[in-house]
């Protein structure tokens, strides 16, 4: 179950949980060196859920999802459950032009596109606030890279008639919503997730808050499930921009028994209570309070903190019936959109100051009555954003792919020639000789070259892939023959790209995206 979920058992949504740094091999940065030794951990320490849990309901899985190049996820089967009712759904990811587009940086390209084709209202955005703040780029390098970036995703099949492409930089409605997402952040919250300190510049503050804006931004126009695409070096974006879309609605809606209010753990035992309620009630249409207190004290476990403050709540509501309802919470409402809510609920309710209990609405009809009371009266409805998180890509020559390492990566860019002879030079999970090769199979899990093909090089052909796995771990394919065919297919692709690449400038230039920064 994913964490959004939790919010349809009853609770409010909850924070993701988890900070930017886990063990010691384990470190989320979105600025800098992330690593991940062990993706398990990112399972156990900060709350990813597995991909292959959902992968049964997406239909028509890219192969990078067939292949687990895609690992893990938040809330993503939301979006499947719009894919598969034919709902709108959007996609976003962006990318930050600080050097050339490579191989590495594909694997987005190809989230975003396959999300277009399958229906998604589908954004690509140039995080140019963000590389001028957080990496101290000038305008006129931010301006090249980010040609290049577009020319890329266009190249490799991204519809811009049919999609969005933006600049922070140039996008006032972004940057509008950026300040009112500010109202619902604070500076130790940024210390806490990026680790900020009083050295940190106000602009990349700022420049966390424009992401979170990022992310929320395909909803400005109607609330919808939305995935974004990213390495899970992002996941501290993702998880503040999840907090902070419950923050900004006007309304909760949670599961209740009586008129106290109960966290998630205290609710569990009023609902272990009422569920037990032919034990003790005398009337079991109409158990009491402070009778469900008497049960819980003589069947919860008293070591347990929250059963103690259950059974307290419960014996203070005495007399008053133990009675589901749902609950709507004013979170940030105006008085005008509290009083339109209260009129539009139709049969028995009860009205608080902070909140409202109704008995004769699903939870699900609760919350969209709520979505659409809190719309009408100028709030953004927004959904919890999902995402997917894919691999890193091993570098060439070992280690992490990295901008910075020309060695490591490929560029989109690269001379068909050098991206060949990069391929040829690659580090293996070979055998020190053929002989023990052939006896002992290859290491392909930890082979730069086998990820070529996985990640790329084999395209949508899973039986290829298999294939050059199954023949290097079972020493039939010996890396001389293994990179010579990989360099060869990584010519062949980057002359397809970069031909393709030509074709799209003309498009490019036609599109309504500023292509040079009004700020040099």
């Amino acid at each position: 179950m994913t964490r959004d979920d939790s919010s349809e058992r009853g609770t409010e949504p909850v924070p993701d949980g988890g900070t930017a740094t886990g063990e010691d091999d384990v470190v989320l940065d979105p600025w800098g060196s992330a690593t991940v030794s062990d993706y398990r951990k990112l399972f156990e320490e900060f709350g990813i859920e597995e991909f292959d849990d959902v992968l049964p309901d997406v239909p028509n899985p890219h192969y990078l999802m067939r292949r687990s190049v895609i690992f893990g996820d938040r809330g993503y089967r939301r979006v499947t459950e719009a894919m598969r009712n034919d709902e709108p759904f959007a996609a976003l990811s962006g990318f930050m032009p600080t050097g050339d587009p490579h191989i590495g940086h594909k694997l987005v390209f190809d989230e975003l596109i396959w999300h277009q084709q399958q229906g998604g209202d589908t954004y690509g955005l140039i995080a140019d606030l963000e590389a001028h703040s957080a990496r101290g780029l000038s305008w006129e390098e931010i301006d090249e890279h980010a040609r290049d970036y577009l020319l890329s995703l266009i190249a490799l099949g991204f519809d811009p008639e049919e999609g969005t492409l933006y600049r922070q930089s140039e996008n006032r409605e972004l940057q509008d919503l950026a300040f009112e997402l500010g109202s619902k952040a604070n500076f130790s919250e940024f210390q806490s997730i990026y680790g900020f300190d009083g050295e940190t510049n106000v602009s990349h503050v700022q420049s966390v808050v424009t992401q979170m804006a990022d992310i929320l931004y395909p909803q400005l126009s109607e609330p919808k499930p939305t995935v974004i695409p990213v390495g899970p070096d992002q996941d501290p974006h993702v998880r503040l921009a999840r907090d902070l879309a419950v923050r900004m609605r006007y309304f909760g809606v949670t599961k209740a028994y009586a008129s106290f209010e109960a966290d998630e753990e205290e609710l569990s035992h009023v609902a272990a209570a009422y569920e037990a309620r032919k034990e003790y009630a005398d009337d079991p249409d109409m158990p009491r309070c402070e009778d469900a207190a008497a049960w819980l004290a003589e069947n919860g476990d008293p070591d347990v903190p929250a059963v103690e403050t259950t059974i307290s709540k419960l014996e203070n509501a005495g007399m008053e019936p133990l009675r589901p309802r749902v609950r709507f919470l004013d979170r940030n409402a105006t008085e005008e959109a509290y009083d339109a809510l209260i009129d539009a609920i139709e049969g028995e309710k009860r009205v608080f100051d902070e909140h409202i209990d109704v008995f004769d609405y699903s939870r699900q009809d609760a919350k969209a009555l709520a979505r659409e009371v809190e719309m009408d009266n100028g709030g953004y409805g927004f959904i919890m954003p999902s995402s997917i998180y894919h691999r890193f890509m091993t570098g060439l020559t070992g280690g992490k792919m990295s901008s910075s390492i020309p060695a490591s990566h490929i560029s989109l860019m690269d001379d068909p020639e050098d991206g060949y002879d990069k391929v040829k030079s690659a580090t293996t999970g070979g055998r020190e000789t053929a002989e023990k090769q052939r006896e002992l199979g290859g290491k392909a899990d930890e082979c730069p070259v086998y990820e070529l093909y996985a990640y790329l090089l084999a395209g949508d052909d899973d039986e290829f892939t298999k294939r050059v796995y199954d023949e290097c771990v079972g020493g039939e394919r010996l890396c001389g023959d293994c990179k010579e065919q990989a360099a060869q297919l990584m010519r062949e692709f980057l002359e397809d790209h970069q031909e393709k690449r030509e074709e799209a400038e003309e498009l490019l230039d036609g599109l309504d995206i500023e292509l040079e920064s009004s700020r040099r």
